[in-house]
């Protein structure tokens, strides 16, 4: 069975073009008042933690976060805040969380 080229163009670009629109509702989705947001799974493989770490640094004050419903949500910004003052490693190679 043989497809014409430029038949065979437009279904590509066609489909590309679902695949951007796709897309780009799937990163709107995650923003609140113009910035992005971060759920427990997003950070737990960005940082390289564990759900329970997050948890701790939760409890301790260290990460900002909010709840919708029984889903925690962070800020961007507090993420950022987060990494910079608590995730930065000193000469020892240990982090630098301490009370």
């Amino acid at each position: 069975m043989e497809i014409d080229e430029t038949k065979f163009e437009t279904a590509v670009f066609s489909v590309l073009g679902k695949l951007d629109e796709i897309l780009s509702c799937v990163k709107a989705r995650n923003i609140l008042n113009g910035e992005r947001l971060y759920d427990n799974q997003d950070l737990c493989l960005m940082l390289k933690l564990s759900k329970r770490s997050l948890q701790r640094y939760r409890s301790l004050g260290a990460l900002k976060y909010f709840q919708i419903g029984q889903k925690t949500l962070y800020y961007e910004s507090d993420v950022k805040k987060f990494i910079k003052e608590y995730l930065s490693k000193d000469n020892t190679g240990r982090d630098n969380f301490t009370d």
